[in-house]
This record gives C-alpha cells, structure tokens and sequence, in this order.
C-alpha cells in the first residue's frame, strides 16, 4: 500500500485528480438544475438533471456498472485519489451531482449490509478531520444502496452557494448535550447524537468514540443489531449521516417514492431526480410527504 496522504494535503489531492479525471472523461458530473422550495418551513434543495440521455447512470453510487459488478474491484485507476489507511481507498463518485463527491471504500470486498467497523470509522473520520462535510452510509435493500461492496460517501460542504451549508442546517444549529435526541421538526423516526471534540482527538479517537455511539443509535430507532450468518447487522435498512458535529441514523421502509430513489442525503434536505416529471411530483406532494413515505413513523 501506499502512504496514506500527508496530514493537510487531502484536498489538494481531490482537487488535482478531480480536475485531471475531468480532462480524460472519467469523471462524468451531472448537469442539474436547482430548485430550493420550503415545507412546512423547512427548506429543501432539489437538483434535477438536465439532461442523463448520454450517462450510463446505473447506481446511485455513480459507478455505471451494470447489475451484478463490483465497480470498486478493481477501481477505475482514474477515479483514484488516495489511499486512507490501510483497509480504505478513497475514489471519486463518477457521475456526481454534487462537486467532488467522494467514495470512501474497503480495499477488499466487504458486505455493505454489515455493521460499520471501528476501521470504516476511523477511514471516515480520517477525511473528515481534513475537509468539513458531511459523510453517510446507506444499509440495506430500502436505503439506496446500489452497491454490496462496503463503500461511505462523502459530500464537502458547502453543498451550494445557498446560504446554508445545507439545507436542514439551520435545525441541527441548536443542537447541543450528550443525549441521544430528535429533531422536532422531522416527522420521521430518527435519532440524533451530538460529537462533543476533546484537545489532542484523532481520527482513532473520534472513532471509538462514534462506534459506541452509532450502537445507541440503532438501538433508539428500534434497529438493535443481530446475528446472521456469522455476521453482524442492524435488524433494518437505515442510512446513516455523519458530519463534524452530529451524526443522525434513519431508518427506512421503502428506497422510492414513486420512481425517485431517495437516498441518505433526503434526510438533511437535499434530493435529486432524474427527470423533471419528477421534480413536479415532488414539489406536488411535499418534500417532507416524500421523506414520511420512504421512513418510518416517529
């Protein structure tokens, strides 16, 4: 393996190959127009793609790989940033449709179905102590997972030019205290931890740190991990969002509303859609409607 990057250098290396992989083709961006609409008093971002006639978008993941490949063995050498740690790779999301989107992935397969280990926590932490944004997992068949191959993906923030970081930004702004909590705003199950950070924190504390707390959660939102066939995993589909402040798990029932796939980034109120019938569907029934459906109730 490779040495992982030199601390502080991180982006400079996302930017360098993001910019490269544009110039070769290999990164593919999503053209999209934006919409930023309000329910209830709660703001939300919609990106709906001009235009996906020449993109071979199989998965949410944008590895355009066909049903049945594993996009991450072996990676396309182009969409490579760095090496993380000695169990994680970092790649950049193909067909992104938010700037430089990141793929936080295990270096040898394993099932995304599983509980996150101490090793994917601290890969996640490792990146996010070197760029503010907000990582996330999705779990299970209801969740938006495309991909089998253990995989994080992260979004650098901000997500926009808008004012806020990210949309649901301003319901997480009060947020404070040790305790499991809920956002009251939310009409849906979840559950919301605060990250309290101590002088002298590593990724390697963070992660221990976060691993005891991402067992509690699962365990509020009814989702308590079990075993099956020598593996451990959440009784349930639940994405998972992590930023340097909060971490929030959802769990879910269903991975569309209609024919929209709804993946972990909908729970901080931000969705994409393929076409602009869509985008009115959406907008016709709500925002929060759609996030209720594909949930579960408080």
């Amino acid at each position: 393996m490779n040495a992982p990057f030199p601390k502080g250098r991180f982006w400079q290396l996302v930017m360098r190959r993001a910019a490269r992989a544009r110039v070769n083709g290999a990164l593919q961006p999503i053209d999209t127009e934006r919409v930023m609409t309000r329910d209830r008093g709660i703001p939300f971002m919609l990106r709906s793609a001009r235009n996906l006639a020449s993109k071979a978008l199989a998965s949410g993941d944008g590895s355009g790989a066909g049903e049945g490949a594993n996009p991450f063995l072996p990676y396309d050498p182009d969409l490579f940033v760095c090496d993380v740690s000695a169990s994680h790779l970092c790649l950049l999301n193909k067909f992104s449709v938010v700037d430089h989107h990141l793929l936080i992935v295990t270096r040898h397969f394993e099932p995304q179905e599983n509980m996150l280990t101490f090793a994917d926590l601290e890969a996640v932490w490792t990146c996010l102590s070197e760029v503010d944004g907000i990582a996330f997992f999705n779990s299970g068949r209801a969740s938006g997972a495309s991909q089998p191959h253990r995989h994080l993906q992260l979004v650098p923030l901000p997500m926009s030019d808008a004012p806020d970081p990210y949309p649901f930004a301003p319901l997480f702004a009060a947020g404070s205290g040790s305790d499991i909590a809920h956002i009251p705003e939310l009409p849906f199950r979840h559950a919301v931890m605060w990250i309290h950070h101590e002088v002298g924190d590593t990724p390697q504390t963070l992660a221990e740190r976060t691993q005891a707390e991402y067992g509690l959660l699962l365990d509020a939102v009814g989702l308590a991990p079990i075993d099956l066939d020598r593996a451990v995993r959440a009784s349930g589909s639940y994405n998972l969002l992590l930023t340097r402040h909060w971490m929030m798990i959802v769990p879910r029932s269903e991975e569309r509303y209609g024919t929209v796939s709804v993946n972990a980034l909908a729970f901080v109120g931000s969705l994409f859609v393929k076409r602009h019938e869509e985008l009115e569907q959406i907008l016709e029934s709500g925002p929060l409607a759609v996030l209720t459906q594909v949930a579960l109730p408080p």
